[in-house]
């Protein structure tokens, strides 16, 4: 009762204040520090961006309520909160207990690296309203705005902070950390100049040198992102020459960055080798060897020394290093090397390790992503182009020559697989004598253990079993006995053989003299039998007839293989050229295809990629192919475009404008009109990228005007001659996974959802076919419960067909023919053909109306339907019937007729059916490869 918290006495206060500060609040102080040390133990700077002021990560990982990130932070908040519970003295509206500004600083500081913001900046705020006139008030408000920070609020923390510091009397740790924290907010601003002169100022008053460290270090970040080397250059420095102040990982990185500003032209390269050989040894220098090794390893790529690069970027990969970026640099770094080096396969599979550890969000992803599927193409034409040339090569040489060559080869891939025979010998001879020495114990023995020290002839005149034999091992869980172990076994056979041959089992066989005679001279009395044994296992591998009877010989063969390896070379030449950029290597290809004599489709496009090649490695050689070009192919559209005299005749100026064209006009169903104009676009713009594109336009095109069959053999022709373009990997696909649907289509009788009545019409702007349109449209008009269409619609380049849709039943889609037919206000001649609209699809996209009309399709058990209308009565009787009006037959018509018995008109399940509508079809064709709308 003398220490109550509603008494304002001297020993309350104190006594409360003694409380909270020595036993509550020591122990959350205690238990913040050791958050802080945690949380700063597991951040891990990105030392490619710009470094916050603040060692603080932000996770994005969900919590459940009441979940904690860290115990520590909650253990503070809860002495805190008790400290604020038991011990406030709120008397008369005033605090009276002098700690409780702490306890509350000491909350919102648990909440904020717990990264509770809001709640965090509540417990500040609460402090500047409550306590006006604490010792701890301007840390308070720079606590405010790194929280406002972190909400975003950036702008309201610069104009909070510049208050502050007018606010602050002494230059000490509160106005560095004031203005580190505004630096901070003008760097999320992008205010790169405020946020200089901040860091000066901060890191002139801060009294901690890990501070002064990294304050030094962005300081050298933002001056290399505004443009100012020099400067940045100093400040690197100035962390270097800290020493043992700064943490070790600013030195090493001020290194790195300053190794980045190194100009490998002029600059002291023996002075940079020295330097960085001095830090590779330095021992404090180990855990940062990977950052160090991929300097030096730099350094020598921008040297035009890849193998020495190379062996340094492996040394950073093998350092184990946490910073993923680096790693993914080492791989690309190599990718690029091999890649260079003309090594596609080795490049492929470190770009493969590029993007498992490169963030799949950056647009570096998205580069390597294209760059590795383009890689594809190329890792598959220089394998054609080597292939052939090495076949081209040796079937070119005489009898003689291409004897020694496989005799070399022989000779050759003898050695290597000895080499690896002897190689595996010893690795497998190794790992027998380590397995047994982890199973017995001991060393493997006196002689085991020299056994692995010695040359590989030494090591073999070791009798191995006797002094390697495993020695059982009772506290071995599993058993050691000798031919337990398969890999001892086998050691044992070959040592068993090396000394003793291949002995026969028979009794005594060790000291039997006619055995032992017969095992030291093996196979002497069967020679003959023996060497004709070994002539019939001789490894046809090792003859040079097995080479030789390969070697292709006929003129249709090597004309074939030298065509496929010239446009192999065409389109690397276009990949480097488009896709990589390499204009030196594609350049390389070019000039190879032209020097090969290839197909005259290849040479002018190959002519004018070099051109544009020319202009930007060598002008001097682009002036002299474009005067090629224009005297040897005058009117081609290459020499009007290359001397600037393409005329407005022609499809358009670029491809992408003639494209947009045609595409248009494709869309508004003028197929014959955009056919031609394909054809012609096809063969202007051979060798140009989008070549591809009117290829498929004209595969769609010719689908739409000749059917199936032609369609199919476009699409192969477009998947076969652009494998490396979009378009030509959506045709293969389409060709594998829809074509073999559209060829099972098949004419269907049975359950028909709707009809449809056809006339043939090959000229729509004939006399005769105009009246039949006028004739049918009055009579669609004149119908009153069926709604019917009528549309003209393309069947073939020639042919045409004008379609009455809308018919629901057969019997009222034949009265409507006969209708038509006889009745004096219409009396059509033209035949009728009454289709269903599932089977009138197949007639559109396979082009067969004759093979409907003959009727082979129809199962003999079902009754054919009448499909040219020939009214079935003789003229004669249809003379003894009334004559019906004009009424009556409408409303005959008119009249729903009902389905016929035991039947319906909607398909039972397990029937396959084509979904139709009632709008007339436009060509009729089915889904084809996408075609891209924009070029």
């Amino acid at each position: 009762m003398a220490c109550s918290t509603k008494k304002n006495t001297f020993l309350a206060r104190n006594s409360h204040a003694l409380s909270t500060e020595y036993n509550i609040l020591y122990n959350g102080g205690i238990a913040l520090d050791k958050g802080i040390a945690d949380l700063k133990a597991q951040y891990k700077d990105n030392f490619w961006e710009v470094l916050p002021v603040e060692r603080m990560q932000i996770s994005q990982d969900q919590m459940l309520p009441g979940q904690v990130k860290n115990a520590n932070f909650e253990r503070a908040e809860t002495k805190a909160t008790k400290a604020i519970q038991k011990h406030s003295m709120n008397i008369d509206g005033g605090e009276k207990n002098p700690q409780m500004d702490e306890a509350h600083l000491m909350l919102g500081k648990a909440r904020y690296y717990d990264q509770r913001f809001v709640p965090a900046l509540e417990a500040f705020n609460y402090v500047l309203y409550k306590y006006p006139n604490s010792d701890k008030i301007y840390e308070v408000k720079i606590w405010r705005e790194k929280t406002n920070m972190r909400m975003d609020n950036d702008a309201l923390a610069v104009t909070n902070l510049r208050k502050l510091l007018k606010e602050i009397k002494f230059k000490d740790q509160i106005f560095a950390d004031a203005n580190a924290t505004l630096a901070q907010a003008f760097l999320n601003l992008k205010e790169q100049d405020s946020a200089v002169a901040k860091l000066k100022l901060a890191t002139e008053f801060t009294k901690s040198n890990e501070e002064k460290a990294r304050y030094h270090f962005i300081l050298g970040q933002v001056y290399e992102q505004m443009g100012h080397k020099d400067s940045a250059f100093a400040k690197y420095q100035d962390v270097i020459d800290m020493k043992r102040k700064a943490a070790r990982q600013y030195v090493i990185q001020a290194h790195a960055r300053q190794a980045q500003q190194f100009d490998f032209e002029k600059g002291d390269t023996l002075s940079f080798i020295k330097k960085y050989k001095d830090l590779l040894k330095d021992r404090e220098n180990r855990p940062h060897l990977d950052v160090l090794n991929h300097q030096m390893a730099l350094f020598y790529d921008k040297s035009k020394k890849p193998e020495v690069a190379k062996k340094y970027y492996n040394k950073s990969l093998k350092s184990r290093s946490q910073d993923e970026y680096l790693i993914a640099s080492n791989y690309r770094n190599l990718a690029e090397i091999y890649f260079n080096k003309a090594k596609y396969v080795t490049a492929g599979k470190y770009f493969d390790s590029t993007l498992t550890v490169l963030n799949s969000r950056t647009r570096e992803f998205k580069l390597i992503t294209k760059k590795r599927e383009n890689l594809e193409d190329v890792i598959k034409f220089e394998g054609i182009a080597q292939r052939n040339d090495s076949i081209l090569k040796v079937a070119s040489m005489s009898s003689s020559e291409k004897e020694n060559y496989y005799k070399q080869f022989i000779d050759e891939l003898k050695k290597e697989e000895k080499r690896k025979q002897e190689l595996a010998e010893k690795e497998a001879k190794i790992k027998e004598l380590a397995a047994l020495n982890s199973s017995d114990g001991d060393v493997l023995g006196k002689n085991g253990a020299k056994e692995l020290a010695q040359p590989d002839n030494m090591a073999s005149k070791q009798v191995a079993p006797k002094s390697i034999a495993p020695k059982p091992s009772i506290s071995s869980n599993s058993s050691t006995f000798y031919f337990y172990n398969p890999s001892t076994v086998a050691f044992g056979k070959v040592e068993f053989k090396k000394k003793w041959g291949n002995r026969p089992h028979v009794e005594n066989w060790r000291w039997s003299k006619d055995i032992i005679k017969e095992d030291k001279n093996p196979d002497e009395n069967n020679d003959v039998a023996d060497n004709g044994d070994k002539k019939e296992e001789v490894d046809e591998r090792y003859t040079t007839d097995f080479y030789l009877k390969q070697v292709p010989s006929s003129d249709k063969d090597l004309d074939s293989i030298a065509k496929e390896r010239n446009f192999a070379y065409y389109q690397l030449g276009v990949i480097y050229k488009e896709k990589f950029k390499e204009y030196k290597r594609a350049a390389e290809k070019l000039e190879k295809l032209l020097l090969n004599n290839p197909e005259e489709r290849l040479v002018l496009p190959s002519m004018y990629n070099l051109y544009k090649i020319y202009e930007i490695i060598d002008p001097s050689k682009a002036q002299a192919m474009k005067a090629k070009i224009t005297a040897q192919y005058p009117d081609s559209r290459y020499a009007q475009i290359i001397n600037n005299s393409a005329n407005s005749g022609q499809l358009g100026s670029t491809p992408e404008v003639a494209y947009d064209l045609l595409y248009k006009d494709y869309e508004k169903g003028l197929y014959r009109e955009v056919l031609p104009k394909t054809e012609l676009a096809v063969e202007q713009f051979t060798g140009e990228e989008m070549a591809s594109k009117f290829e498929l336009l004209k595969a769609n095109l010719l689908g739409k005007l000749k059917g199936l069959s032609e369609f199919k053999k476009a699409l192969n022709y477009v998947a076969l001659t652009y494998p490396n373009s979009e378009e030509g990997k959506s045709t293969e696909v389409f060709l594998a996974k829809k074509m073999p649907y559209l060829e099972s289509l098949s004419f269907n009788s049975e359950f028909p959802l709707s009809w449809n009545i056809l006339y043939k019409a090959d000229n729509l702007e004939d006399k005769n076919t105009k009246a039949l349109l006028e004739k049918l449209n009055k009579f669609a008009k004149e119908r009153t419960i069926e709604k019917l269409t009528i549309s003209t619609d393309i069947y073939t380049i020639d042919k045409n067909f004008i379609v009455i849709h809308g018919i629901k039943s057969l019997d009222n889609a034949k009265g409507i023919a006969q209708v038509l037919k006889e009745f004096k206000e219409y009396k059509i001649a033209e035949p009728a053909i009454v289709i269903s609209s599932e089977n009138y699809k197949v007639v559109q996209v396979k082009k067969n109306i004759d093979e409907y009309l003959s009727g082979d399709w129809l199962n003999k058990d079902i009754i054919p339907i009448q499909r040219t209308l020939e009214l079935d009565q003789p003229k004669e009787d249809a003379k003894k019937q009334p004559e019906l009006t004009k009424q009556d037959v409408l409303n005959k018509l008119n009249q729903q007729a009902p389905p016929e018995k035991g039947r319906s008109n909607q398909a039972p399940k397990g029937v396959n059916s084509i979904e139709t509508d009632d709008a007339p079809p436009k060509g009729m064709m089915p889904p084809t490869p996408e075609l891209p709308k924009k070029p």
